[in-house]
């Protein structure tokens, strides 16, 4: 496996991040379990929830499975970088959701008790809260440090002078602030090239892709459409439908180097300077495993160009739109 500091921080993490969203509602606990032990099998360290992950009918249930497993072996919490996050609603209640720092003391207790831990490795910020300060907002993760509940602080969903901003008031305060920020990032969807991955860089924040795959429309969809192993869905149907040749001039690409596109895809993500991890989220062992080979595709410098051919990037902000 190969490992990489993430953001800034001293701390060493797979190239390949264990997204979890799909355990409890599409993957039962035992083979989530099961893919758990692969990922440690393998040698991938990180591991990536939520506290909303689970289904609507039951909240935090993803991070219970987490637990579960981790209940079985006293060695396992230790192998691993768990990074959960906070910030919807687990409730009606007016105070449990956003980033409070009511919230944050909540949620933070919450989750270890589903996860069965007494400490969080990273602990990230779903979402930007509008109506909170960041004065709230640090002075809460300070105190979360000091009592040894969480290690390091992420962001999801961030805009760049979000992580400006949360960066700069946080140094003023002497703490270390942002290590990682979640945004979705794949061939299709490359809008935080223009100011997200650029203000990343300059703080020293490492990038975690999610849907790497982009719902599925970058892992082969075309050619299991046609072997009838695969129907999508709603706006997944549309997509493919309004970007069909696109996905074609894609797949016959990746058919042209012979690999898999869905590899390719993640293949592309690690080539990217700023990305520490894509956050894969598989519903059973044989996408998991089929993520992992990711690792040892060597994409060319040519390679490379054509696929920025067929998806085309964004400039940094403001050469993306200005001279």
């Amino acid at each position: 496996m190969k490992y990489r500091n993430l953001g800034r921080s001293g701390l060493s993490v797979s190239r390949i991040c264990l997204g979890t969203m799909n355990f409890g509602p599409e993957t039962d606990e035992e083979t989530s379990h099961s893919i758990m032990n692969s990922a440690i099998d393998n040698e991938v360290n990180f591991f990536d929830t939520a506290n909303r992950y689970g289904g609507a009918n039951h909240w935090g249930r993803t991070e219970e499975i987490i637990g579960n497993w981790f209940a079985k072996d006293g060695g396992r919490r230790e192998k691993v970088v768990l990074a959960t996050k906070l910030y919807g609603e687990t409730d009606t209640w007016p105070n449990n959701k956003g980033v409070s720092a009511l919230n944050i003391r909540r949620a933070c207790d919450a989750s270890l008790k589903r996860l069965k831990t007494d400490y969080i490795d990273l602990y990230q910020m779903h979402h930007i809260d509008r109506a909170t300060p960041w004065e709230e907002v640090w002075q809460a993760m300070e105190v979360l440090v000091a009592q040894g509940k969480i290690l390091y602080v992420g962001s999801s969903n961030f805009g760049g002078w979000h992580l400006a901003q949360a960066q700069e008031k946080a140094a003023a305060r002497n703490f270390m602030g942002l290590i990682s920020e979640q945004s979705i990032y794949n061939l299709f969807q490359r809008d935080i090239e223009r100011e997200v991955i650029p203000a990343a860089l300059q703080y020293g924040i490492g990038i975690l892709p999610w849907s790497p795959l982009h719902g599925g429309l970058l892992g082969g969809v075309i050619k299991k459409e046609n072997e009838g192993s695969r129907r999508l869905q709603g706006r997944s149907t549309d997509a493919l439908e309004t970007n069909r040749s696109q996905i074609e001039a894609y797949e016959d690409f990746c058919t042209q180097i012979s690999q898999e596109p869905g590899q390719v895809a993640l293949a592309w993500l690690l080539a990217q300077p700023a990305v520490t991890a894509p956050i894969v989220g598989p519903r059973t062992q044989e996408q998991f495993d089929s993520a992992l080979r990711a690792l040892d595709i060597d994409l060319s410098n040519e390679d490379l160009a054509k696929l920025d051919e067929i998806f085309p990037g964004y400039k940094t902000s403001p050469e993306d739109y200005a001279w």
